[in-house]
C-alpha cells in the first residue's frame, strides 16, 4: 500500500515524539540523577525507536538515541585544529599564593570588590564538543591546547552528553563548550577487578582510566564503559551573558551537565573558606578532584585581566597535596599470580586515606621490602598513589620498640607446598614452581583463559572458577568443555538457567575459537596478545606448533620478528612439555578447532617496529596498533629492524643499538602518522 504524505508526517511526528521522550530519560538518569521511569519501559522506548529507524531509514538523524551504541573501529583519530587553545591554568597550593593571585586580579582590575565562581576541580580527560544549531557535530581531545584528536564516534556513546541541545534558542554555524570526561570511583575500581581477573594492568586513577576509554579505536568498546561528562566552560559565553555563573546556569538549561558544587562568592575570604571546606569534603564525592578552580566570574573583568602565554590570568587551579596517613604494619603475607609469582602484601591496621579505608599495601618484592627496610609491626606513613593504589612511602623508624621482625619470603608456596625459586633470567621476582598442580595457579590460569581477550567465555566469573576447582570438576583448561548442565546447575548460588547460561558461553566459545585467541588462553609464559598474532602467522595451525621439534621450533621462531629468544624458547619448553601437550590433544579431541586469523595488510604492512620509554598509550596498546596496521613489533633493536619509537625517558640501550644498526628512530607521533 503507497504511503500517503499524512502517513509520512504521522511517522516523522512519531519519531521526533520518542527521541523527545528518550533523550528526556537520559537527561534526568543521567545528569539529573532523577530517573522517572524503569529501565524495562525504557528499553521498550529505544526498541521501538530502533524498529521505526530500521523500517524508514531516511528518518534518523545526527541527535538520535541510537547514534550512542558506537560505530565501526576506526584505524586511527582525524587531528582537530581549534581556533582557540585551550591553555593550562596556573596552580597555587596555599593561602598566601592564593593571596598573591588575588592582589593581582584587583592590582589589574583597579577595584577590590571582585566576585569569583569556585568549581571543584575534576580528575579527568578533557575535552572540546561542538555543536551546530543545538546538535552535537564533534569532539575532540585536548591533545597539546591547539590540535587535539576527533573522538566524536566515542563521545555519543558518553549517554550525559546531549546529542541535541534542549531549549536551545539561538541558530548558528557553531557553539563549543569544554569539559571533563571521567569515572566514578567505584566503576573504577568495578573495572580494575574486571582487568585484575584478565590478566591486564590496573589503571592506576581515574584520569588514566578516562583517557584510556575515550581514546580506544572501536567506539563499541567505549560505549561498555561507565564514562560521564562535566561541563565548565562556554567559548561563546560572553555573547549570551555577562558573568561565567550566568553560563553555567544556561549551558545547565540546554541539558549539558555542569558541577552542582560549583558556587559564586564575594572576595578572597570566601575562596578561603570554600578551600577549607573541600579539603574536608572532597572524599564525599563519587568521583576523584585534585582542587578547585577559582575564576573572577565577570566576563568583561576577564577580558581586562588577558593571559600570559602560558596561563589566564583571571583563574587559577587550587591543588590539594597528596594525603597521607600514618598506620601499623600487623603482618606481610605472599599473594600468588597466574603464573605463580609471589607478591608480598603488607597488612594494616585499618585507617582513613582519601575518604576510603585501607587496610592493605603491595610490597612489589623481596627487594622492595629490602629497600625500604619495612618489618612487620612497623609504623609506616602510606600514600595512595595516583589517587587509588595505597603504598607504603617511609618506615618510622624512631617508632621501633625491638619486637619488629623482617620478613622473609617463603622457600614453600603458600598455597600448594611446593618449592619456590627465582624466575629464570629475573632477578627480582620468585614463583611458586609446581605449575598447574598448584590449586592457585590453576584458578587463574582457568580465569585468564575465559577472558575477553583469550577465549572470550562470559558467565565464568572468579567465584564459579573457584567453585569448579575446588569441587574436582575442573582440573585443566579443557575439563571446561566437558562440563554438563547438571553438575553446574548443584553449585553454590547456580540454577537451572544459569547453568545453561554457563554452557552456552562455552558453546559460542568453542565456535568463535581463534588460532591467537586460543595461544594467548594458554597462558604461554612471555606470550601476549600481540606476539600470539604473530606466532599465528608463523604456525598456521596448533599442530604444527605441537609436532615441531623444541630445537627446531626455538631455532625457527628466534629468527621472526616480534619473537625475541626468551620468547621462542618458552614457547618451544611450553609445547614440549607433556602436561601441555595432553591438554591440547584433549581440546582438539573435544572439537577446539581455531581458525586461523591473518593480520591484514596495511599501511605500515611488512616493516618492524620496537619501542623504548614511555607513550602516551600503554605499550601493549601501541603494540596491538602496529599488528592492526600490517606492522610487526620486535622486543630487540636488530639489523632486520625498520623502526625505533622513542616515548619519554627512553632506554639507551636500545637508542645504541639502533645508531649502531642505522635503523631510523622516529616519535610516537610519527609512527601514528605512518599508520
Amino acid at each position: 500500500m503507497k504511503q500517503t504524505k499524512s502517513d509520512s508526517r504521522k511517522i516523522v511526528s512519531k519519531y521526533q515524539e520518542l527521541k523527545e521522550i528518550i533523550s528526556g530519560h537520559d537527561y534526568r538518569y543521567y545528569v539529573l540523577d532523577s530517573p522517572t521511569i524503569s529501565d524495562r519501559d525504557y528499553d521498550k522506548l529505544y526498541k521501538e525507536l530502533l524498529e521505526l529507524e530500521a523500517t524508514y531509514p531516511s528518518i534518523r538523524t545526527l541527535d538520535s538515541p541510537s547514534q550512542r551504541i558506537g560505530g565501526t573501529p576506526l584505524t586511527e583519530f582525524k587531528k582537530v585544529t581549534r581556533t582557540e587553545k585551550m591553555i593550562s591554568l596556573d596552580n597555587t597550593y596555599n593561602g598566601e599564593e592564593l593571596k598573591a593571585f588575588h592582589e593581582r586580579v584587583i592590582g589589574g582590575l583597579g577595584t577590590d570588590n571582585v566576585d569569583y565562581t569556585v568549581e571543584p576541580k575534576i580528575d579527568g580527560l578533557g575535552i572540546e564538543c561542538t555543536y551546530q544549531n543545538g546538535v552535537f557535530l564533534q569532539g575532540a581531545t585536548r591533545g597539546d591546547g591547539l590540535v587535539g584528536e576527533d573522538v566524536t564516534e566515542n563521545l555519543k556513546t558518553i549517554r550525559s552528553i546531549p546529542l541535541h541541545l534542549r531549549s536551545y534558542e539561538k541558530k548558528d554555524s557553531g557553539l563549543h563548550v569544554r569539559g571533563e570526561i571521567y569515572i566514578e570511583r567505584e566503576e573504577l575500581e568495578r573495572i580494575n577487578e574486571e582487568r585484575v581477573r584478565e590478566g591486564l594492568p590496573e589503571f592506576k586513577n581515574a584520569r588514566n582510566a578516562a583517557a584510556g576509554s575515550v581514546r580506544l579505536l572501536d567506539p563499541a568498546i567505549t560505549a561498555k564503559r561507565p564514562l560521564r561528562a562535566l561541563f565548565y566552560t562556554l567559548l561563546e559565553g560572553p555573547i549570551f551573558d555577562k558573568k561565567h555563573s550566568e553560563s553555567l546556569g544556561r549551558m545547565k538549561k540546554w541539558g549539558l551537565p555542569v558541577n552542582r558544587d560549583a558556587v559564586l562568592v564575594a572576595g578572597l575570604e570566601a575562596v578561603l573558606q570554600e578551600c577549607e571546606k573541600w579539603k574536608r569534603k572532597r572524599h564525599d564525592l563519587p568521583f576523584d578532584i585534585d582542587g578547585l578552580v577559582i575564576k573572577v566570574d565577570l566576563y568583561a573583568s576577564q577580558q581586562i585581566l588577558g593571559q600570559t602565554s602560558k596561563f589566564p590570568r583571571w583563574a587559577i587551579a587550587f591543588k590539594y597535596e597528596p594525603e597521607r596517613a600514618k598506620t601499623r604494619v600487623l603482618d606481610i603475607r605472599v599473594q600468588l599470580g597466574r603464573t605463580g609469582v609471589l607478591t608480598p602484601v603488607a597488612d594494616l591496621e585499618p585507617v582513613e586515606l582519601a575518604g576510603t579505608t585501607v587496610s592493605h599495601a603491595s610490597l612489589h618484592n623481596a627487594q622492595e621490602i629490602a629497600r625500604k627496610d619495612v618489618r612487620i609491626g612497623d609504623h609506616v606513613v602510606i600514600e595512595k598513589a595516583g589517587e587509588i593504589i595505597p603504598q607504603i612511602v617511609e618506615v618510622d623508624k624512631s617508632a621501633r620498640t625491638g619486637k619488629e621482625r623482617k620478613f622473609v619470603m617463603p622457600l614453600q608456596c603458600p598455597t600448594c607446598g611446593g618449592p619456590v625459586g627465582k624466575i629464570e633470567g629475573e632477578e627480582v621476582a620468585q614463583r611458586c614452581l609446581n605449575g598447574l598442580s598448584c590449586p592457585a595457579q590453576l584458578k587463574e590460569s582457568i580465569r585468564y583463559f575465559t577472558t575477553r581477550k583469550a577465549m572470550n567465555i562470559e558467565r565464568i566469573g572468579p567465584s564459579l572458577v573457584d567453585q569448579l576447582v575446588d569441587q574436582g570438576l575442573v582440573k585443566d583448561v579443557s575439563d571446561l568443555f566437558t562440563l554438563k548442565k547438571e553438575e553446574l546447575a548443584s553449585l553454590e548460588r547456580m540454577a537451572d538457567k544459569s547453568a545453561q547460561n554457563v554452557i552456552d558461553a562455552i558453546i559460542e566459545a568453542k565456535r568463535n575459537a581463534t588460532l591467537p585467541r586460543l595461544l594467548t588462553a594458554l597462558g604461554i609464559p612471555q606470550i601476549g596478545e600481540v606476539a600470539a598474532q604473530v606466532l599465528a602467522d608463523h604456525a598456521k595451525s596448533l599442530h604444527y606448533l605441537v609436532e615441531s621439534s623444541p630445537e627446531k621450533l626455538r631455532e625457527e621462531l628466534d629468527q621472526i620478528h616480534g619473537i625475541g629468544p626468551k620468547m621462542a624458547e618458552a614457547v618451544s619448553n611450553f609445547f614440549a612439555s607433556l602436561r601441555n601437550r595432553k591438554v591440547i590433544q584433549k581440546l582438539a579431541e573435544l572439537g577446539i578447532n581455531p581458525k586461523i586469523v591473518k593480520t591484514k595488510s596495511g599501511p605500515i604492512a611488512g616493516m618492524s617496529f620496537c619501542i623504548t620509554g614511555t607513550l602516551s598509550k600503554s605499550r601493549d596498546d601501541v603494540k596491538a596498533d602496529i599488528i592492526r596496521a600490517g606492522g610487526k613489533w620486535v622486543p630487540s633493536v636488530t639489523k632486520g629492524t625498520s623502526y625505533l619509537v622513542t616515548g619519554e625517558d627512553v632506554g639507551e640501550s636500545k637508542l645504541s643499538a639502533a645508531k649502531k644498526n642505522s635503523v631510523k628512530i622516529i616519535s610516537e607521533k610519527e609512527l601514528y602518522e605512518m599508520m
